[in-house]
């Protein structure tokens, strides 16, 4: 989306509020012996009392609000009453929505309560790469160079990225041109950011996978390698200089 008049960029505020903070207020929520169902519900509430609508579920179908994976699972987990979280799993939630037409995207993962598996370090370093990938990016900047810088920082870490998740553009669709902000340096891809248009830029790190593979229920997915991965994501808006990051609220910088 491009913005070209102040109503658009308070709708997309708002829109990116609501998903913020019902990311903050979900990962605060999560405790030992709850179901990701109930988490999910949670979420659903906060979202309402915003006015949004859940993105995945308004736009693909998706059973359930938000996607909420654990452990082994990379993205797009389904809420399930079934799975109960226990202490040291690592922990992504990833919150998109509509309100009033325009669409908003964040997430993140955590260790609930103590690290128990040793995740902190691969969690850490997917904060501080997405914070290097946005501080880098400006209105003229070749997509393909931020995700090379996002591959090299991971190689430094000894660790690998998802090379078919990608960020995208997002504000009046939950998926829009550029349709892949990839982690790596994509030689085919000669795009480059555009001054006063929105993307969702996140991260996808791995401890030993480089894809990442659908399972029977069509939507979870998992690394092809096994392994673990952590997700970060902002929903920004480009400009000149630094980004303005709309989702900042969400806490996943401390």
């Amino acid at each position: 989306m491009s913005i070209t008049k102040e109503a658009e960029l308070i709708g997309m505020k708002k829109a990116s509020e609501a998903v913020a903070l019902t990311l903050k207020e979900m990962s605060a929520y999560a405790r030992p012996g709850m179901s990701t169902k109930e988490l999910d519900d949670y979420g659903a509430r906060l979202l309402a009392g915003f006015g949004a609508r859940s993105a995945p579920a308004l736009a693909y179908r998706f059973p359930g609000c938000a996607c909420i994976s654990v452990n082994q699972e990379f993205c797009h987990g389904i809420p399930s009453a079934a799975r109960i979280l226990k202490e040291g799993d690592l922990i992504n939630i990833d919150v998109s929505a509509e309100l009033d037409g325009f669409w908003s995207d964040n997430g993140g993962s955590f260790v609930l309560g103590s690290d128990l598996h040793g995740h902190g370090p691969l969690i850490d370093a997917s904060r501080a790469i997405l914070q290097q990938a946005i501080g880098a990016i400006r209105g003229g900047v070749r997509i393909a160079d931020v995700g090379h810088l996002m591959e090299t920082e991971a190689k430094k870490r000894g660790y690998k990225v998802i090379r078919n998740l990608t960020g995208h553009g997002i504000g009046r669709q939950l998926h829009e041109e550029p349709a892949e902000i990839a982690n790596y340096r994509d030689r085919t891809n000669f795009a480059r950011f555009r001054k006063n248009t929105v993307v969702a830029i996140e991260t996808f790190i791995a401890t030993a996978s480089t894809y990442a593979e659908t399972l029977g229920d069509g939507w979870t997915m998992v690394g092809n390698r096994g392994g673990f991965m952590a997700q970060h994501e902002h929903t920004i808006l480009v400009t000149d200089a630094a980004p303005i990051i709309l989702t900042e609220k969400n806490g996943i910088w401390g």
